[in-house]
């Protein structure tokens, strides 16, 4: 019955380790994904002059989740006949960070953005975009090197967190 026990406490923390490594390889996906979805949309207003439901739309089109359903909900909700645009990009951006691998400084660039959306003109518009692109293109390298410096050691970590656990209550 111990050796059940203890390979159990060993497979949940080897899962653990696991699942902390998975978050640090998901994490530079989503922000290239989400640097996608910024340059899509200013391809759309500028160059398409499309307005933000549309806009929205044809992003979710174009990128995979959780992504996609982040500018779908948006484009939804902006469908409304009232809405304050920054609540519902709000809502929407808490929502995305609880179900991806993003973090607290993704998430207030994207506050910061969503602050700033529809609130100026095209020439501006595209000014915080690119200002919110390069703040992503400096999160994505630091995700890179956390997945560099950390990603193989969480596995391992895992790993023998159990085993040392397993050995301390035997």
């Amino acid at each position: 019955m111990k050796w059940i026990g203890a390979l159990l406490l060993i497979g949940t923390a080897t899962l653990i380790g696991f699942e902390w490594s998975n978050r640090l390889t998901k994490r530079p996906k989503q922000i290239r994904q989400l640097k996608s979805a910024l340059q899509i949309l200013e391809a759309e207003i500028v160059y398409s002059q499309a307005a933000l439901y549309d806009a929205f739309q044809s992003i979710s089109e174009k990128i995979p989740d959780p992504m996609r359903s982040f500018f779908s909900n948006l484009g939804e909700k902006i469908q409304g006949d009232s809405f304050e645009l920054f609540s519902l990009w709000e809502s929407e951006a808490n929502l995305l960070l609880k179900n991806s691998s993003m973090g607290e400084n993704e998430k207030e660039i994207l506050m910061q953005f969503g602050r700033t959306l529809g609130q100026h003109d095209i020439d501006q518009q595209r000014k915080h975009i690119k200002l919110a692109i390069v703040h992503l293109d400096r999160e994505l390298e630091d995700a890179v090197d956390n997945y560099h410096k950390y990603g193989k050691m969480a596995k391992s970590l895992g790993v023998l967190s159990g085993i040392f656990i397993v050995l301390l209550l035997i």
